[in-house]
């Protein structure tokens, strides 16, 4: 087990969803410096503004497709988690945008990490990987049965990482994370989740859409959880492995809906569609690997954590 205090942090993607909030739980592990790179595609300086009241923390704006920009941001620092990332219905809608970000720029990470003598990374990969769950829960040892570009891309993420230990000797750790959500979750742009999707209909006084019979079930996790995944990650002595961040627990479509209607207060009824593209209707991870070598367990439930999004995006609809 490492201590962080001290070291020079970089997280690659830090001003998204979940980059953001690992810097905010950063600056409660007495690290000496805590850069943020990230381009502000998905991301925003908004999510920052509770980090950036650090002085220790420090936003550089950069692409990891700039090689010479994203060695200057990584030069110097200990640490590095990469999370940035091209999303899976952006990867769908622009592929050559998908493998540039998702399979390049990953290897610009790694072969940076190298040369700069970065002495642990963390990768983000995702649930993606396995597609649709052959058995429930998942194991780490689930076979890849991806059928989507964004799953590709992160095996290929995975792949690079190994080859990258194998052939250099690199010290890293890589998490597929289930479905994440909570605030500062992207709620306006074409790429919103199932979640906020819901929630907009509610707003909207239209009865949320369920496509197919909503027997299409997860594992949700919360943003703070997925967050404190990737401290966990960096602090254990596993090397050269990859590992499940979700709850364990699985949630169905239709449950998901009826209770964000119960919880908001509406008094409509999903309106069910006939079935449309779907990528998985099943995934649900075994938590027991990350718990055995991480010493991570996810602490906040799902409707605690709904809880808590559905405050935060009221607040962002009064502000705005």
């Amino acid at each position: 087990m490492r201590e962080l205090r001290g070291g020079k942090v970089a997280v690659i993607g830090g001003a998204g969803l979940i980059g953001s909030h690992l810097a905010d739980q950063l600056r409660q592990e007495e690290v000496a410096e805590i850069r943020i790179y990230d381009n502000l595609y998905r991301g925003s300086r908004e999510n920052l503004k509770k980090a950036l009241s650090d002085p220790r923390v420090r936003l550089i704006e950069g692409d990891i497709l700039k090689v010479r920009n994203l060695r200057a941001a990584l030069r110097g620092t200990d640490y590095v988690f990469h999370l940035a990332a091209a999303w899976l219905l952006e990867c769908l809608e622009k592929p050559r945008l998908a493998v540039d970000v998702n399979i390049m720029g990953t290897f610009n990470v790694l072969e940076a990490c190298r040369d700069l003598g970065i002495k642990r990374l963390v990768f983000s990969s995702s649930a993606s990987v396995y597609g649709n769950a052959l058995t429930i829960p998942m194991s780490e040892d689930h076979p890849f049965n991806n059928r989507t570009l964004y799953g590709a891309t992160k095996i290929a993420g995975e792949q690079l990482c190994r080859a990258f230990h194998e052939m250099h000797r690199l010290n890293y750790v890589g998490l597929r994370y289930m479905n994440v959500y909570g605030p500062r979750q992207d709620y306006k742009s074409a790429y919103t989740v199932v979640i906020m999707k819901i929630l907009d209909r509610i707003d909207q006084g239209l009865p949320p859409l369920i496509y197919g019979d909503g027997s299409q079930a997860y594992d949700f996790i919360y943003v703070e959880d997925a967050a404190a995944a990737n401290i966990c990650a960096m602090k254990a002595d596993a090397v050269d492995e990859f590992y499940n961040v979700g709850m364990g627990v699985k949630t169905s479509i239709n449950e998901l809906t009826h209770l964000l209607l119960e919880m908001t207060g509406s008094p409509l009824r999903p309106q069910y569609e006939p079935a449309g593209m779907t990528f998985v209707t099943h995934r649900v991870g075994s938590t027991e690997k990350a718990a055995r070598d991480l010493a991570f367990s996810a602490k906040v439930g799902l409707r605690e954590g709904l809880e808590k999004l559905i405050s935060w995006r009221r607040l962002q609809k009064d502000i705005s």
